[in-house]
């Protein structure tokens, strides 16, 4: 979620009481909120037409207008801001009726101003969420490949040259660390192609048993071995017509690399047992995480295969390298897993993303999707809260906080944000002056209140 920052928000105190508008007024203000007053509903909606306002703090007693009319009111403006309800008449009739005709929260005269302000805060917070997660669901709509998430120049990048790919009928060695999404690069191929009505095949080299690859891949005829009652067709023959995926081939022994050559050179295989050669029309895409190249070197990937496949190559940008990727996808995530397991979590908190975009995802974006389904699970609140995150994403946020105070002339890699660096100063703050949180709200120049609410993020994890 943005930063919040109370200066962007514009406030409408709407009450008759001269006395406790003007001290609404300075409270609000004083919260550092562009405030304005109306002394009636009338007046408050004259105003709502003229300007945008975040949030309306309304008296439910009015001259003129109820109150409730005014919510009513405002649920059908475009726009329509969050509102709390203030009365002298509490009763829980009225917070229900209130809450029903659109309040986000309702407060009983009188006012504790501590409180007050908090729910303040707290509304716009909440309001702020809910537009970042339609703007989100925008962003899914519109940054969305084939299932493939990212906005990122590098997905778009990538993007290009899979609709490029596609037109073309070699092979294609797709490339990427573990998690990065190859299977899912895969199939956007396919899709993309003038294959896209014939079948998808993949098979994973490292999941078959050596001894059974080649009956596997090629099929066998009757007899081939003990136990082949009858002939069968292999996975290559499956994907006649379509496209075959050949993930971790980096994991293919040395004497089916001869035979998938042949495949890819002549169109034609052997089923084990068989004198007859069967012809296949299929396009290979194939995919690693390994370096073929030293693999090549070393002698463990025959080198005209390697050189065959790479015709085309594809890599795969990892997740610490494609910006705000992370968070999208991360709010992509929450929304697939909400909806699974039936829950309402609203988004994620700033200071859950903030140890988010601190940590580099070594297994991307499956360790990103992982690490969002603990989340949701262990989640019994509207956000993601960072005691919600695995731990090695939250030790590595107080790691990488330790190693900036000792070495302060030292930034490590990547550049961290504004909000991170923020949050170190204070903690640093703090241990000069042993916890004392009066002294350090005057260093830092900002309000106790103020202060209290930073700290809630930084307890929190």
């Amino acid at each position: 979620m943005s930063r919040f920052n109370p200066a962007d928000h514009q406030v409408l105190v709407v009450e008759d009481d001269n006395n406790l508008a003007n001290l609404l007024l300075d409270e609000v203000r004083d919260g550092g909120y562009e405030v304005q007053r109306a002394a009636s509903a009338e007046v408050a909606l004259q105003l709502l037409q003229e300007s945008s306002f975040d949030l309306v703090i309304s008296d439910l007693r009015l001259p003129g207008m109820h109150g409730l009319e005014l919510l009513q009111q405002l649920r059908t403006l475009h726009a329509p801001p969050a509102c709390i309800v203030i009365t002298a008449f509490g009763t829980i009739s009225q917070a229900v009726e209130a809450l029903r005709a659109g309040a986000d929260d309702f407060l009983t005269k009188p006012l504790d101003l501590e409180h007050l302000m908090l729910c303040v805060e707290r509304t716009l917070q909440n309001r702020l969420l809910r537009f970042e997660v339609r703007r989100f669901r925008e962003m899914i709509r519109q940054d969305s490949f084939h299932g493939i998430m990212g906005g990122s120049r590098s997905m778009r990048i990538l993007f290009d040259q899979i609709r490029q790919l596609a037109r073309a009928q070699g092979p294609v060695l797709i490339t990427g660390e573990s998690g990065v999404g190859k299977e899912l690069v895969a199939r956007a191929i396919h899709k993309e192609s003038d294959r896209c009505e014939g079948p998808f095949v993949a098979i994973n080299c490292a999941g078959i048993p050596e001894s059974l690859l080649e009956s596997e891949f090629f099929g066998h005829a009757a007899g081939a071995f003990t136990g082949a009652q009858q002939r069968r067709k292999g996975l290559i023959s499956d994907a006649d017509g379509g496209t075959l995926l050949l993930d971790e081939i980096g994991e293919m022994p040395m004497t089916l690399q001869a035979k998938l050559l042949r495949v890819i050179q002549d169109s034609t295989l052997r089923p084990v047992g068989s004198n007859k050669e069967e012809q296949v029309d299929v396009r290979i895409l194939a995919a690693t995480n390994r370096n073929l190249e030293k693999d090549v070197q070393s002698g463990s990937f025959r080198e005209d295969l390697f050189y065959r496949l790479e015709t085309f190559a594809l890599h795969i940008p990892p997740l610490r390298e494609r910006g705000d990727d992370m968070e999208l996808l991360a709010n992509t995530f929450l929304q697939q897993i909400n909806a699974r397991m039936e829950k309402n979590i609203e988004g994620i908190s700033e200071d859950a993303l903030l140890h988010m975009r601190h940590y580099s995802f070594p297994g991307n974006v499956r360790e990103l999707q992982n690490a969002m389904e603990r989340a949701v699970t262990f989640c019994q609140e509207k956000t993601i809260q960072t005691c919600h995150l695995p731990a090695r994403i939250r030790e590595h946020a107080e790691v990488f906080h330790k190693e900036s105070m000792h070495h302060p002339g030292h930034w490590p890699s990547p550049l961290v944000t504004l909000d991170v660096l923020e949050l170190r100063y204070i903690q640093h703050v703090l241990e000069q002056v042993n916890g004392n949180k009066q002294r350090a709200a005057e260093i830092l120049d900002i309000g106790r209140r103020t202060l209290y609410r930073k700290l809630e993020g930084m307890d929190s994890s």
